[in-house]
């Protein structure tokens, strides 16, 4: 339940950040999550199976979005496109509105044609870039917990369909179906001809 917390709370600042590449992954995962909830309560093997398979992909989406914010080799926050599909602006929520953020508009600035909303922020007690690094890294323990969990349940699952008789029903654990008897006896049938 954790991780479906998460997820949400992540959905709603990237909404608010319009940023819509993490929004369409933060939905697929919150679907996920379902699914890894639907298949433990119902008892479904397979649904745990493609959680934890969904989990493997999460894993590396969290690690690139730490790379990107941490401007790991060749990446870099002044690529719009790759957060947003260079559709809209790209920022972080977490940019304008972190602990301790004051936000001062630029008003002459060479940039503002390019970039309609040109600001300075100063005074952040955590730089926006590290809150959403740390976002992810929960993001990371929390699949990893959940992968492990899936992996384990899954093959308690699988090991009670494989203990189950499906030829005679209950007949490993003593139990015998009662006969079918019939009281019409049959007689072949002759005709003359």
């Amino acid at each position: 339940m954790q991780e479906m917390v998460a997820a949400l709370e992540r959905q709603i600042f990237d909404f608010l950040g319009y940023q819509w590449a993490p929004i369409l992954a933060n939905f697929l995962h919150i679907m996920a999550v379902i699914l890894g909830i639907f298949g433990t309560v119902q008892y479904r093997s397979r649904y745990l199976i493609l959680y934890a398979a969904w989990l493997v992909l999460w894993v590396g989406w969290n690690a690139f979005i730490i790379c990107f914010y941490l401007e790991v080799g060749q990446l870099s926050q002044d690529r719009d496109f790759i957060m947003t599909f260079n559709t809209s602006l790209h920022r972080s929520w977490w940019m304008e509105n972190g602990p301790g953020c004051l936000v001062t508009p630029v008003l002459n600035s060479r940039l503002a044609l390019e970039d309609h909303h040109v600001i300075s922020v100063t005074g952040c007690l955590l730089d926006y870039p590290y809150i959403e690094a740390l976002s992810s890294a929960l993001q990371i323990f929390l699949a990893l917990f959940g992968f492990v969990f899936a992996c384990y349940v899954s093959k308690v699952f699988l090991e009670e369909e494989d203990s189950f008789d499906f030829i005679g029903g209950f007949d490993s654990y003593g139990y015998q179906a009662p006969q079918k008897t019939s009281h019409l006896q049959l007689q072949p049938l002759y005709t003359s001809g």
